[in-house]
This record gives C-alpha cells, structure tokens and sequence, in this order.
C-alpha cells in the first residue's frame, strides 16, 4: 500500500456528558460487541494498508485495552503494524497534546521514519466503511495537496457541530467554516483527510513554529485558498458519535435491517476484538423483539427495540425499550427503562423505574449487585 493511517483518538467532547467520564470517544461501544474506533482501524486494514498510528490521550486505558493486540485488524505483522502513541515527556517537550495537529506533531519523528508517500489521517469517532484506495485514486487523479472527505447531509440533521465546506463544480474546496454558528451548507467533513507524507510534515512543522495546534483551523481552513485542497464526497452510511444524542441514533440505526447487512453481511467486514464468552442466553418466559443482544448476557425480562451489550443480566419481570444497556448492566428485578443508555458495569435495583421524557437519560448507579 502507498499509504500509512494515522488515527486520532486522542479528544474528549462535553457532548457526551458522564458517558466520557470512563473511556475516550473512540472506545465507545457501538453495536452491542463493537468500539468506535474498529470502524476506523478496519477500514484502514480492508484497504490493505498495513502500519498505522494511534495518537491516544483522554481516558485512554479502556482504549489502551482493546488494542493491547493488533491481530484483529490484521496489523500483526512483520512489516508494519499498529502503534499507540500516548503524550510523552521529552527533554525537548513535555506538553500534552494541544490539539489534533499538535498530536502529529510530536510523533513526527515516526511519520519521517516511514517510506510510504501518502497519509491517511482520520478520527476514531466515527461510524462508517470506506475504500481508502478508492479516495487515493481520487487525490492522486486531481493532483491535491489534501483531500477531504465530505458528506452531504439530511435537512433534520444539525450539521452547526461539524465542520462545513462549499466546493465549485470541480470540487475543489472554496469555503471551510468549523462549527459555525448558522450552517452555511449541509456538506460536512467526515474528518477525513489524504495528505502526501512529506507535505504533511512540512505543514506540521511550520505549524509547530508558530505555535499552532489545530489540523482543521490552522491547516485547513488557513491554506484553504493557497493549497488544493478537494473534497471527496460519500455517499454511503457515515455517523460521528461526539455526543450523547448522535450516540444515542447511531445505536438505534443497526436496529434498521439494512444498516445492520451493510456493516455485518457485506464484505469488507468491520473487525473487532474477540472476548471469550458464551452465547446470550434467553430464559423461558422472556420476550425480545427487534433488539441486538451481545454474547454473555442473560436475559428473563422483556427487551424491545434495544441494544444490549456483553455480560449484561435483566431479571425477571423487567421491562427494556429503546435503551441501550452497555457492558457488564445488572437489572433487579422488575425494572422498567425507556429511552435510557446505563453505563457499564451499573446494578440498577429492582423495583425501580428510568423513563427518559426528554430526550436520552443516562442511568449510573452502583449498588451491590450481590446484596440484591
């Protein structure tokens, strides 16, 4: 492959609210057995690129466990493979990461110890497939300095928390506006980006010099008018998870038949790491209807329009619609939840109701399960 990845995965996002006091964006459980950031990693393996870089900083140990083995996305290899990069003290430097263009930054010295020409930088937040060699091709063929890759997006959707972009007729980028306050278009930024290796450090670096940190504010939008700078439009599924409704919706999707063939039934596959457990167990008397139940979990109650992550027990009498109930939930018995994510490893006592009323509520408690 004439490309190496490089994933940031580094950033946290009030948006979240108490569901990021735990893990970094990117190891979001997404699916029911999935995390955020396999999504990217298997994009990146599916497109045959073999050695790629995680940059890694908020609440990192979740994250730092589930790539503690690069085999399940096919980068445990000779030549190549997967490397986390965590903030270092150095004699020269001992900041945490300042921002995104920051992160590269201070691992450039692996970027100038690689031999591929290009770069493919994406964030470890966001839900979709892509053919990376698909956008090279592109890149190459319109001789850009970066490629961006966008999306246009529905009229219900508020686009005002991503970055915006207006493209002439040949795609070339014209207008790049990060979070604005009024939506000058609905074409997004995916944050995903195609830069040639040596151009991309030489960027960096002078961003360096001048004391700046951001890739999309101090690379993007102020070289918007003297580098090419094009973007690549997608048209399949795409969904960035940065806060606790756009989480909440993208869950809810995979309950969609033809969300949940196009990620799981259609080749490339989206790859993830494999927990030894034994299959979901459903007890006699329990109903579930239109849910994604995970390996582990046992379930007695009632479970309707729902995902239900690992290890996960619902007792008896229970009631679980249009929840989302992450790894390691204990319910007691006869508990009612609507419109709810319960966070991981919570006992939720029995004889108690959640019933969001107004948009998602998150549930977090924890009491002794074993006193139950």
């Amino acid at each position: 492959m004439r490309a190496v990845g490089i994933v940031l995965a580094g950033g946290n996002s009030y948006r979240m609210r108490e569901l990021s006091n735990k893990r970094a964006i990117a190891a979001m459980p997404i699916a029911g057995s999935y995390r955020s950031i396999d999504f990217a990693l298997s994009s990146l393996a599916n497109s045959h690129i073999q050695k790629a870089a995680v940059l890694t900083q908020y609440n990192s140990r979740s994250l730092n466990e589930h790539l503690s083995s690069s085999k399940w996305w096919d980068f445990g290899r000779k030549q190549g493979g997967l490397f986390i990069f965590p903030p270092m003290q150095t004699p020269e430097n001992s900041f945490w990461y300042r921002g995104t263009a920051d992160a590269i930054c201070q691992n450039l010295s692996w970027l100038k110890d690689c031999h591929e020409p290009y770069v493919i930088i994406c964030s470890g937040d966001g839900i979709y497939k892509l053919d990376f060699n698909k956008i090279l091709e592109y890149h190459i063929d319109k001789k850009a300095d970066i490629t961006v890759v966008v999306r246009d997006m529905p009229d219900e959707v508020d686009v005002t928390r991503f970055g915006l972009v207006k493209m002439d007729e040949d795609n070339r980028i014209v207008q790049f506006e990060e979070k604005p306050m009024a939506a000058m278009s609905r074409t997004v930024s995916c944050g995903i980006y195609v830069v040639r290796r040596r151009q991309l450090i030489e960027l960096i670096e002078k961003a360096g010099e001048e004391g700046r940190f951001d890739f999309v504010r101090d690379i993007l939008i102020r070289y918007r008018d003297v580098k090419k700078i094009y973007g690549y439009k997608m048209d399949s599924y795409w969904s960035n998870i940065a806060s606790v409704e756009s989480y909440y919706q993208t869950n809810m999707d995979f309950l969609k038949p033809e969300i949940r063939n196009y990620f799981f039934r259609e080749y490339p596959n989206v790859y993830t790491k494999v927990d030894d457990l034994p299959p979901a167990k459903y007890n006699p008397g329990c109903e579930v209807k239109n849910s994604l139940i995970s390996s582990g979990s046992i379930i007695n109650g009632k479970v309707e329009d729902s995902i239900i992550f690992k290890n996960v027990f619902i007792g008896e009498k229970c009631t679980v619609k249009n929840s989302i109930l992450l790894n390691g939930v204990y319910l007691g018995d006869n508990v009612y939840l609507e419109n709810c994510i319960v966070e991981s490893d919570n006992t939720i006592r029995p004889n108690t109701s959640h019933v969001g009323k107004n948009g998602v509520e998150i549930v977090i408690e924890t009491g002794d399960r074993y006193t139950l």
